[in-house]
C-alpha cells in the first residue's frame, strides 16, 4: 500500500484516537477550530514544519510504531531532524550482525553498483531533459571499478551539474549555494527519511553506511542507498525551475510539489512503481546481499 506524506505548515495540534492521528487546525479566516482524522496506517512521512506544532507522545509513539519516519524542521523551514522506530523488522538483531559482518571486498561491489546505477540515471535525465549527449556518462558508469576507486561518481556528477540548468549559466551545486540548491537540500532530505524509513523497515542500520563513514552522521547508508534515487528528486526541481515559479523562498507551492517526491512513478525490476515502494525493494535486496542470498542491489532505472 502506497503510504502517505503528511506536511503541517501551520500550528495544529497532533494527537491520538482509536488507531487515528487526530489533527486540530484553525481556519485561518473563520478562527474556527477544524478537526480531522488520518489513519495511523496509512502514513509514511510526517513533516513538521510549524514552530507551533504540538504532537502528544501517544501518537508519535503510534506513528514509530507504524514504521513512520518523522521530519521535524528549522526556523528557515528546512528539515533538521528525523525520527524512526527502534524496532523495524524481526529479525533485526541476525541482520544487524549480517550488515556489520560484511566484508570490504562486498561492500566495495556494492558501492560499485550503487555508482554505476546512479551515473546511468544522471545520464538518462539529462538527455531526456535537454537532449544532451549521454554516452560520457554512459561510459563512466561502465567504467567504474570496485569501491569506484577512480572517484568516476566525482566526474560525472562535474559533468552532470554543469548542464542540469542550463539557463543559469553560474549554478554550482552547494548545500549553502543559491536557489535552486534550496529546493535540493528540500528534496534530498524528504528522500533520505524515506530511504532511511525503508533501511529500518528492512531490518537495518542507517548509521552503519557500504562507503560513506562520517563519525557524525547517523544516517550514512542512507546517503550511500539513495544516490541512484537523487536524480528522481533533480528532475522534479528542473520541473519546478522550467515552471517559471520564484525558486528563492521555499514556497507552499514549491514544497507542495516537493512532497509528492515519495510517490513519484519509478521503473524497478521492469515494473512501475511508486518511489516509496521501490526503495523498499532496494533495501531489501540490500539485506539479501549481507546475508549472501544476493549479489546485486535491485535499483530503479530511468528511461
Amino acid at each position: 500500500m502506497i503510504k502517505r506524506t503528511l506536511f503541517f505548515g501551520n500550528p495544529a495540534y497532533l494527537s491520538l484516537r482509536n488507531e487515528q492521528l487526530v489533527v486540530k487546525l484553525t481556519d485561518a479566516q473563520t478562527q474556527e477550530e477544524i478537526i480531522k482524522t488520518v489513519p495511523i496506517e496509512d502514513v509514511g512521512v510526517v513533516v513538521l514544519e510549524d514552530r507551533q506544532i504540538t504532537i502528544t507522545n501517544g501518537a508519535m509513539d503510534a506513528l514509530l510504531k507504524n514504521n513512520c519516519a518523522v521530519i521535524t524542521c528549522n526556523e528557515k523551514h528546512m528539515p533538521t531532524g528525523l525520527l524512526l522506530p527502534l524496532e523495524g523488522h524481526t529479525l533485526q538483531s541476525e541482520r544487524f550482525a549480517q550488515q556489520i559482518d560484511a566484508s570490504l571486498p562486498l561492500k566495495k561491489q556494492l558501492w560499485q553498483q550503487t555508482v554505476q546505477a546512479k551515473i546511468r540515471n544522471q545520464g538518462v535525465l539529462l538527455k531526456r531533459l535537454y537532449h544532451t549527449e549521454n554516452r560520457c556518462m554512459l561510459a563512466w558508469a561502465n567504467d567504474v571499478k570496485s569501491g569506484d576507486s577512480e572517484n568516476l561518481e566525482g566526474r560525472a556528477a562535474a559533468y552532470y551539474w554543469k548542464y542540469m540548468f542550463p539557463n543559469d549559466e553560474v549554478f554550482k551545486r552547494d548545500r549553502e549555494g543559491d536557489a535552486p540548491n534550496n529546493l535540493l537540500n528540500y528534496g534530498y532530505a524528504i528522500l533520505r527519511a524515506v530511504v532511511a524509513r525503508a533501511l529500518v523497515a528492512s531490518g537495518l542500520l542507517p548509521t552503519l553506511g557500504i562507503h560513506h563513514h562520517n563519525r557524525y552522521n547517523a544516517y550514512c547508508l542512507a546517503d550511500d542507498v539513495m544516490e541512484p534515487y537523487r536524480p528522481y528528486v533533480d528532475e522534479v526541481v528542473a520541473e519546478i525551475v522550467q515552471s517559471g515559479i520564484d525558486c528563492d523562498e521555499l514556497s507552499t507551492e514549491v514544497k507542495k510539489r516537493l512532497l509528492v517526491i515519495p510517490v513519484r512513478e519509478v521503473l524497478i525490476n521492469a515494473q512501475r512503481s511508486p518511489l516509496m515502494v521501490a526503495v523498499t525493494q532496494t533495501t531489501a535486496s540490500l539485506a539479501k546481499c549481507f546475508s549472501g542470498e544476493l549479489r546485486k542491489i535491485i535499483y530503479p532505472e530511468m528511461q
